[in-house]
């Protein structure tokens, strides 16, 4: 991956490894996480550590204190809560100091846990604010970011309970998850449209939209290439346009492929788009599109130059319950794309703040465009 150009990884570990019992966090795996984030210095990789690892390509991870007769809501109940704050207080303090870690983000894509754990978006916020604060405690000030993610459900999922409020508000950054089979929209617009080459470039417009502090950084933290949503020929094109347009975001913080290897095809019962994610094969060796990535990579390091300013917004006017008119088939999210299409480049400005005035000349937006 160092070879690649890369600068950074995302690592996790299994939640049911590392918190076996409800009060008992295993020191030998915490070592294990510590002495990958050691190897990953040696080859000059800085590394962003995943907590509570419930979620990962299609299958859940609960500790069986959670499940059965034992059945907890992990969201809710204040003993499962506790149990994932001394979790994330533990880890923090095993990796606090070390010169590469980025930081520690609760896990991988939590709401993915709604289906089988109910929770009200007032209970979420109480459940982010609980674990960040726990994180924060870990790593202690200085340490490195405290985040969290969500999949697109957040962002345009209709009355989901995890929020774009939350993701862009809480936590010390923004992270997105602009995946192409989201709303089919790579089947629906074509693995070559507009829609999906500047898909992740309107993940952190629509996110700089729900911030409340300009200029905050937004991350795309989650990004590939899923076969057969995107064909393999048409990946490496897919890697360069996604890069280099989410780098004409003024405030992309960085950008994280979606992933390093592909899943060998001896493991059962995966989706098919999880077999072909990686930038090698499950023998380890490169793939046209790490090519293509690693190449990308260079050029963009060549030309630092930052990204322009976004003087026209689009306003968008959607409640919870409408929210997904911002996602793919959605009218906001087709008339950006039909203006990003004829060389405008907008931002995402909310209705409520259309006309104040403050809020625009904090973002540098002079024109405000209505969708019809």
């Amino acid at each position: 991956m160092a070879g690649l150009g890369l600068d950074h990884v995302r690592v996790f570990h299994l939640w049911p490894l590392l918190q076996p019992n409800r009060t008992l966090v295993r020191a030998t795996a915490v070592d294990q996480v510590v002495q990958l984030v050691d190897l990953a210095a040696e080859f000059d990789l800085d590394v962003l550590v995943d907590g509570v690892q419930g979620h990962l390509s299609s299958f859940d991870f609960y500790p069986e204190w959670t499940r059965s007769w034992h059945h907890r809501n992990v969201f809710t109940d204040p003993d499962a809560i506790e149990a994932q704050a001394t979790l994330l207080r533990t880890l923090g303090r095993a990796l606090a100091g070390r010169p590469n870690v980025l930081g520690l983000q609760l896990g991988n894509e939590l709401n993915n846990l709604v289906e089988h754990n109910p929770v009200t978006t007032d209970q979420v916020d109480h459940y982010l604010d609980t674990l960040l604060a726990a994180a924060r405690d870990g790593l202690g000030e200085g340490g490195g970011l405290v985040t969290h993610s969500a999949y697109d459900a957040a962002w345009y999922g209709d009355d989901h309970p995890f929020t774009p409020e939350a993701s862009a508000r809480k936590g010390d950054l923004t992270t997105v998850h602009p995946w192409v089979f989201s709303g089919d929209c790579a089947r629906r617009y074509g693995p070559r449209s507009p829609q999906v080459l500047h898909l992740a470039e309107y993940g952190v417009e629509l996110a700089n939209a729900y911030a409340t502090a300009p200029g905050r950084p937004v991350w795309v933290q989650e990004t590939g290439a899923p076969e057969p949503h995107i064909p393999a020929a048409d990946a490496p094109e897919f890697a360069r346009a996604t890069l280099r347009n989410a780098a004409g975001c003024a405030d992309v913080w960085g950008v994280t492929w979606w992933c390093s290897h592909d899943v060998d095809r001896a493991l059962a019962d995966y989706p098919e788009l999880e077999y072909t994610l990686g930038l090698f094969d499950s023998a380890g060796r490169p793939k046209p599109i790490a090519e293509a990535l690693a190449g990308t990579v260079a050029d963009l390091r060549a030309d630092p130059r930052p990204a322009p300013a976004r003087e026209t917004a689009l306003v968008l006017d959607c409640t919870p319950s409408t929210r997904s008119v911002s996602g793919p088939g959605g009218s906001f999210f087709e008339t950006w794309m039909r203006l990003r299409t004829e060389g405008a480049r907008p931002a995402v400005v909310l209705a409520r703040h259309a006309e104040d005035e403050d809020h625009l000349t904090a973002r540098g937006i002079k024109e405000v465009l209505r969708p019809e």
